[in-house]
């Protein structure tokens, strides 16, 4: 320990020196002519994206840069330096570092957007299920080996700083991950595009299992800060709830004596991949107005005053779970308005803002709106931000003072619709009660829609009235609502499904008398996941091969991925694929032995089923399939039976009692399973406990079966499906949602299909004989399963806990009809596991799985919305040539925008 320092010292004009990571001098320490030796250590010291070396810049200068930014980020902005900084601290300054290294991508493309005033596009979501974005921005930068190495280079391993980043869980599952994607994907194709959501304090719940039961934990995301965010308090917007509706001499309306919360904005950087575009997640945090209640103060009432403003700001405090299943809480009435107010206020000030910057000094006139359907398209994410509709012409009425026609003529033009559920129960239904307290205006503007809406079809099939109910915005029922679809449905120039079958089902069934009406309106748009996410940063085993092999124009173009097909006659690239895969399998096994303690054979196939915990997504018949392999086991121990890995995940909404009492089953049964001296190993069950985007980029991977079970009809696409796909998983599924299309891709031989079709289906419900215990009489394996269940066997503590669960098979109808599709899974399961044991065939089907994956790249999904919904252009950023850095339109392009 050196001495104290002097008076003299501490007065002198040096600073203290600060300890600063620096270089650290390598040697291998061995002899030099062990070239063998050398050569193995060269190898493990080497980084694992081999691949992005050739892609990026690494060289000397740029790590000496990107260690010095590092460097200054740790003291300066987090005043920390060796001698104290934690591995949280290394994380948020590579954080900062990266963020730094996004700035001048995200200037410039804001200024082009500005100075080209392109369309733009505006995703509305109430969910964005973003993950991490460390590594995911890095990968898109060019910049990860680059850090990768400069960070080794100071001692630090940059794949335990990656694993610090807490997920942004702002979702609940596939619509919110959808979101996500599709940022990605707007800003690598160069669209001027914008995603708008709500900031909420607390994400989807973290879940913990404790007994087998789920417990829900808050999931306080921000208690440790957001270096990606960055605040824009300069664009707060004033948020109106309640108050009263007075009629002015003008004829117009005027919405007083509101309550008032503030919207304040946070932006995040999404950049697209290599091509400099950074586009904008702006997300919205509920705040109190500056001042308290005067009145309060007055009567001495300071904690009421204190609590007023805690009620304001709870507007955005948590994320709804979702258990598709809708309930009408005034709180989440309050967050779809406050997500889509605040945004079309900010909308329509950019539109204003660029149209007054480029006036001529003088007096300026009202902006006109003529042009805002051909400068913006807003695009509804489900029907939660379907107040969307009533708030813009509010605005263009009320503020703007445009008459009802023109600004019913700039709604419909601007919005567009995605629909994403089938379920019945799911759509969403406001009380004309609350809608009348909270939103008065509002109220009245839906009820003008649908008057002059019901004239319209009435005018078209004049004595219907039955049509004419069913298609109201209005519905009377135990009490008076308001269908927001319906809404959604007449606001909007285009509505779209998310699979070609169920588009077919809406047009056919759900919306059968708005497509006879509009039949123009209605499209399909199959929707895909980012392979920069979900090939590229979270399978490099996989992604190495495939571009040592094709190169690496798929990132950006997934029909590059058909190239791989023939590839399956080549016996080197099969046997490299298998040893991706194992490559993948043992490090998940490594998690699963270090988080569970349970050992699992990487040899094994891994029988993957992870989504949320529904009743629809037929987990339960996954268990059923499990029981019965475990009693096959038991009765004959000595027989050839194939090994699993049987990996489920998922959450269950907190108060959905019979997705957490599945839960509870699935730990059960592995309790039992796990610890069977007679299985001896050849079945695992391992229930992931608090499922999420990060814990996905590790297992989708390692997976050989990916489960796609829900009964067909009822899944409106998944997006699982596709990820696992291109990960090189096979699938047994119904078809149902995405599975359909993935079927027309790989063929009967490279897809395991099984159950009812949507048409068989349909029959079944319609003819009403339905008997679930013909199914359970006719079957002694199903019989046989279930009676354990029933009798406790999985649960000897408590024999009647899961008579329920089964009550809704045996005594309720069985909804999802498991008991009439278990005989035909089981034989498909069966099947498959006969393949699984010919290694080469079964690695080449996968193989043709991930060639035939191109369609399902949110890149193509994104060009389809832009071409057929959108009729926005790409404006591209810093270009190579000239000032040619914008998509100018074509005659034809121009024609088409002007229709």
């Amino acid at each position: 320990m050196s001495a104290p320092r002097s008076r003299s010292d501490s007065r002198s004009k040096t600073p203290p020196p600060i300890d600063l990571i620096q270089p650290r001098r390598r040697s291998l320490s061995v002899s030099s002519t062990d070239e063998e030796t050398i050569a193995r250590r060269k190898r493990e010291q080497s980084i694992k994206f081999d691949f992005l070396d050739a892609l990026e810049d690494v060289t000397e200068e740029n790590m000496k840069a990107i260690r010095d930014l590092f460097n200054r980020h740790l003291h300066c902005t987090l005043a920390k330096d060796v001698t104290v900084a934690t591995d949280r601290d290394y994380y948020v300054a590579l954080s900062y570092t990266v963020r730094d290294h996004v700035m001048a991508g995200w200037y410039k493309t804001q200024k082009e957007y500005y100075r080209k005033d392109p369309k733009r596009v505006y995703y509305l979501s109430m969910e964005f299920y973003m993950g991490r974005s460390l590594t995911n921005t890095m990968i898109n930068l060019g910049l990860r080996s680059l850090c990768k190495k400069s960070l080794y280079e100071m001692g630090l391993n940059m794949e335990d700083l990656e694993e610090i980043e807490m997920d942004a869980g702002l979702g609940n599952g596939g619509l919110g991950r959808l979101a996500a994607c599709f940022l990605d994907s707007m800003a690598t194709l160069s669209l001027p595009a914008y995603g708008y959501g709500l900031r909420y304090e607390y994400g989807i719940f973290e879940q913990k299992i404790k007994d087998g039961f789920q417990q829900e934990v808050p999931d306080d995301w921000l208690k440790f800060g957001n270096p990606w965010e960055v605040p824009r308090p300069e664009y707060i917007i004033k948020i109106k709830f309640g108050g009263d509706v007075k009629w002015l001499d003008d004829g117009k309306f005027s919405w007083e004596d509101a309550n008032v919360v503030l919207a304040v904005p946070y932006d995040t950087p999404i950049p697209g991949y290599r091509n400099n575009t950074v586009n904008t997640l702006r997300l919205w945090c509920a705040r109190s107005p500056n001042s308290f209640d005067l009145s309060y103060f007055n009567h001495g009432n300071y904690i009421k005053a204190v609590l007023d403003r805690n009620a304001a700001e709870n507007i955005t405090r948590v994320l709804y779970p979702n258990d598709n299943f809708f309930e009408g809480k005034e709180l989440r009435l309050k967050q779809e308005y406050f997500l889509v107010s605040a945004t079309l206020q900010d909308i329509i000030r950019r539109y204003k803002h660029v149209r007054t910057s480029v006036r001529t000094k003088g007096p300026l006139e009202r902006t006109s709106f003529e042009d805002f359907p051909r400068k913006a398209a807003i695009q509804l994410n489900d029907t939660h931000p379907a107040l969307a509709i009533p708030e813009l012409m509010r605005l263009l009425i009320d503020h703007e003072k445009l008459g009802w026609d023109e600004a019913w003529d700039i709604c419909t033009r601007t919005f567009s619709y995605t629909n994403h559920t089938i379920l019945p129960e799911a759509l969403e239904r406001w009380s004309v009660a609350l809608l009348e307290r909270l939103l008065p205006r509002h109220l009245m503007i839906i009820y003008e829609i649908n008057r002059r809406h019901l004239d319209h079809v009435i005018t078209l099939f004049p004595g219907d009235l039955d049509r004419r109910t069913r298609m109201s915005l209005i519905e009377h029922g135990s009490e008076k609502v308001v269908n927001m679809a319906h809404l959604c449905l007449v606001g909007s120039h285009a509505i779209n499904g998310v699979a070609e079958i169920h588009s077919n089902i809406l047009k056919r069934e759900t919306f059968r008398d708005w497509h006879e009406l509009w039949p123009e309106k209605f499209q399909n748009k199959t929707n895909g996941i980012t392979p920069r996410r979900w090939l590229l940063q979270c399978n490099p085993p996989l992604s190495n091969l495939i571009i040592e092999h094709i190169g690496e124009e798929w990132v950006t173009d997934l029909d590059q991925l058909t190239r791989l097909e023939p590839l399956t006659e080549d016996e080197t690239f099969v046997q490299n694929f298998i040893a991706a895969k194992k490559k993948n399998k043992v490090r998940v096994a490594a998690m699963l032995r270090r988080d569970y303690g349970v050992e699992v054979n990487p040899s094994s196939m891994f029988d993957i089923h992870v989504k949320r915990i529904h009743e629809y997504k037929r987990q339960l018949l996954n268990v059923l399939h499990i029981v019965t392999l475990y009693n096959r086991i038991k009765d004959n121990p000595r027989g050839d039976f194939t090994a699993r890995t049987v990996i489920i995940g998922g959450k269950a909404a907190p108060g959905y009692y019979n997705a957490k009492m599945i839960i509870k089953l699935i730990t059960s049964v592995a309790d039992v399973v796990n610890t069977d001296p007679d299985v001896c190993g050849r079945l695992k069950v391992i229930f992931l406990e608090n499922y999420r985007v990060s814990l996905a980029e590790k297992i989708i991977p390692a997976c050989d079966l990916s489960q796609q079970i829900s009964l067909a009809g009822t899944e409106a696409s998944g997006t699982g499906n596709m990820k696992f796909m291109i990960n090189g998983a096979l699938t047994i599924g119904t078809l149902d949602g995405a599975n359909v299309e993935m079927h027309e891709r790989v063929g009967d031989d490279n897809i395991y299909i099984f159950g009812m079709r949507v048409n068989e289906v349909e029959e079944l419900k319609a003819a009403g004989t339905y008997n679930p215990l013909d199914y359970y009489n006719a079957n002694p394996e199903l019989r046989r399963a279930i009676d354990m269940i029933h009798g406790g066997y999985f649960s000897p503590d408590s024999k009647g806990r899961f008579h329920d669960l089964l009550d809704t098979l045996m005594k309720h109808g069985d909804r999802f009809c498991l008991l009439k599709d278990y005989e035909d899974y089981m034989r498909v399961q069966d099947q498959l596991g006969r393949d699984f044991q010919d290694s080469v065939s079964w690695a080449k089907k996968c193989i043709i799985n991930v060639a035939n994956g191109g369609f399902f790249s949110s890149d193509r999904t994104i060009a389809q919305y832009t071409k057929d919904i959108w009729r926005a252009f790409p404006v591209l950023v810093d270009p190579v040539v000239g000032e040619a850095n914008g998509a100018v339109p074509t005659t034809a392009t121009a024609d088409a925008e002007k229709k």
